[in-house]
């Protein structure tokens, strides 16, 4: 049974970065994905979904819900390692609820934990305005994603808190230590 491990935080926590570097320290075991980027490598693959896909994402409309969760887990399945990392999933009650409703009668994918990179709205603010790559260096566009996040984030951890799935980890020190901390509680779980 392959284990999932989500990973979730506000815009400029550092979550992506965090995860993928986590994953390196065991390629042999642990994969990490991005939402967009499953979205997109479904889409070049040419199958019905990925069409299906680019037919929602060229009109500039979102993806329906189901097919982002269903290749989601597809792309875990396809997985031939034995662990996956998704970073920026779940984003909101509905994307966590349908998740949890494929996982409850998946046999091969076991959610193994939801780690949350903590941060202050303040440094979440100062890494994603710094980072200078695209539409994050705008404040309002910043402030509108931070709003995005906030909404259902506390929903969002009761869910897992109650489950015993959450784990928090504090993304205010060096990133060494935050993927030293991240990657050893993987490594407790597999």
């Amino acid at each position: 049974m392959k284990k999932l491990f989500l990973v979730i935080g506000a815009p400029g926590s550092g979550k992506t970065t965090d995860a993928g570097r986590a994953a390196e320290h065991s390629p042999e075991k642990i994969a990490h994905y991005s939402t967009g980027d499953l979205l997109r490598a479904e889409v070049a693959s040419g199958s019905d979904r990925g069409k299906a896909i680019d037919g929602f994402i060229s009109k500039g409309n979102l993806v329906p819900l189901e097919i982002v969760v269903n290749t989601i887990v597809g792309a875990i399945k396809n997985s031939d390692k034995d662990a996956v990392i998704i970073d920026g999933y779940p984003r909101s009650v509905d994307q966590m609820q349908a998740l949890d409703a494929i996982l409850k009668n998946e046999k091969s994918v076991k959610l193994a934990a939801v780690i949350e990179i903590e941060v202050s709205e303040k440094t979440a603010k100062e890494r994603a305005i710094g980072r200078s790559r695209g539409a994050d260096d705008d404040e309002a566009v910043f402030d509108n994603r931070m709003q995005v996040f906030l909404e259902p984030i506390e929903e969002i951890r009761r869910f897992y808190a109650v489950k015993n799935l959450l784990k928090k980890i504090d993304g205010e020190r060096t990133i060494e230590e935050i993927v030293g901390e991240l990657n050893e509680f993987v490594q407790s779980k597999l």
